[in-house]
């Protein structure tokens, strides 16, 4: 299991350390969730703010568009070269298009589906990403309730997967913890994102390991 703290949770007057501290205890990816207050009621992160984080940070970013207009975003986000660059499949009408394009310059592109939006709408193009993600809480926010619907869908998904044999990483954001985290990873997720779990708990190092189910 790999784990992606969520940034979205850390103390942003001490950013900095609070990226070298995750990093440190055993963070696999950064999470960060790019919001635009229109596609979902938030604002978060702009691309001067993750430039910076790209430039301390030695763990590979996980960038998370929760936002319209995909495409102007992608632009925006490219120069940072992420690990996954991901996108709703709700926001965008040609999204093989994208995957295709993030492919030419070197970074995965990675398709997310909200709660309610089913499997089926990634079952012909899941040949073309890198990584699912499946919000596991409606998007906006941080430190909302887990929804158990994901299992079922995290079960399907991997079935598609295995079916087309892709090779294709499964995350899950929202809600995490360490007690649900047995059975996500039974149900076959690869990636956790937690934020709330990871960053109120006293010891980073332990959260993260929790995650991992490294006991």
């Amino acid at each position: 299991m790999y784990v992606a703290p969520s940034l979205l949770s850390a103390n942003f007057l001490r950013l900095e350390d609070e990226i070298k501290a995750v990093s440190e205890a055993g963070a696999d990816l950064l999470h960060i969730d790019v919001m635009d207050g229109h596609f979902v009621p938030n604002l978060t992160f702009g691309p001067c703010v993750i430039e910076r984080i790209s430039s301390i940070s030695k763990v590979p970013l996980d960038i998370h568009l929760m936002v319209e207009n995909v495409s102007s975003f992608v632009e925006i986000f490219l120069p940072l070269k992420p690990k996954f660059l991901s996108f709703h499949i709700e926001a965008e009408a040609h999204p093989i298009r994208i995957c295709e394009y993030l492919k030419t310059q070197g970074i995965h592109p990675a398709i997310v589906l909200n709660p309610h939006t089913p499997i089926s709408s990634i079952k012909t193009m899941i040949e073309f990403v890198d990584m699912v993600l499946l919000m596991s809480v409606n998007p906006g926010f941080g430190g909302q309730k887990f929804l158990p619907l994901i299992y079922e869908k995290i079960a399907e998904l991997r079935e598609l997967i295995d079916k087309k044999n892709a090779k294709v990483f499964i995350e899950v954001d929202g809600g995490i913890n360490g007690l649900n985290a047995s059975n996500l990873e039974e149900a076959g997720a690869d990636i956790l994102v937690a934020g709330s779990y990871i960053f109120s708990s006293n010891d980073y190092k332990n959260a993260i390991k929790s995650l991992k189910l490294e006991f």
